[in-house]
């Protein structure tokens, strides 16, 4: 079957690196992941060069917020920067014609009414201007995360969708993620499409943990716990573009699923 996959790459370089390892996809980060600052543009030539060289390559390119963002919380010190800066980031994300980025889905205290934070992504949603979709990706662990499990993901969808915006809102399939989290990979896509009506994206890694963990450790396929077989399933059934997310060299896991989906 004809699925584009790629992998995570540095901004800087990353068509050269997208080259070198066959990937059709390239996710960057604009912004260090851990920090609240997004700086000038890390490619030489800025963002019309950056747009060229990937259109001129064929290479679709995904963006991913930081992880910092949570505009769920019910924290105004976290809440308030986590908006401002996803604006940026979906502000520089259009400049370098991303078809997506892709922001976690947060999470609230223990003592936190979790609508509340089901309600503060519907209005960071009405608050965005942009027209780069917004990938919701679901998380590994946190027994207050809004995207965990498939009953708050079903919560969150029904607020996000009452949002100003949200024809902009799509999702993102972490395959480690959703084991960790306990979802069924065997059912995901069917169970997570019938909640959304979409998946736009795929994260497709193995997990370093058992099923259920909770525990957000990538692993390259094959030295994880995930069953092959489930692995594929799951990029298969999705039919979306794929990233390949460990640490390490990434031309291996495409060609490992390349091969598989071809079989």
């Amino acid at each position: 079957m004809s699925v584009k996959i790629g992998a995570h790459v540095d901004l800087s370089d990353a068509v050269a690196q997208a080259k070198e390892i066959g990937a059709e996809v390239a996710q960057a980060f604009l912004s260090d992941p851990q920090a609240w600052k997004v700086p000038p543009l890390d490619h030489p030539g800025g963002a019309e060069a950056f747009r060229e060289e990937t259109a001129a390559a064929g290479i679709d390119v995904f963006v991913h917020a930081p992880y910092v963002i949570n505009v769920a919380s019910t924290n105004n010190r976290i809440r308030i920067p986590s908006r401002k800066l996803l604006q940026q980031i979906m502000t520089g994300a259009g400049e370098i014609g991303a078809k997506g980025v892709v922001v976690h889905g947060g999470h609230v205290t223990a003592k936190d009414d979790p609508d509340v934070g089901f309600d503060n992504w519907r209005k960071a949603i009405d608050a965005l201007e942009t027209d780069v979709p917004v990938l919701i990706e679901n998380t590994a662990g946190g027994d207050f995360s809004m995207a965990r499990r498939l009953d708050r993901l079903e919560m969150l969808w029904a607020a996000v969708m009452r949002a100003n915006g949200a024809e902009n809102v799509g999702f993102t399939l972490d395959t480690c993620h959703a084991w960790a989290g306990g979802i069924d990979l065997a059912t995901a896509v069917d169970d997570i499409r019938a909640i959304t009506g979409r998946i736009d994206l795929v994260h497709a890694n193995d997990s370093r943990d058992t099923a259920g963990s909770g525990a957000d450790r990538h692993a390259h396929f094959g030295d994880g716990n995930i069953p092959p077989e489930l692995l594929v399933g799951v990029v298969a059934a999705a039919g979306a573009p794929v990233v390949c997310e460990t640490h390490g060299d990434m031309g291996p896991d495409i060609a490992w699923l390349r091969e598989r989906l071809a079989a």
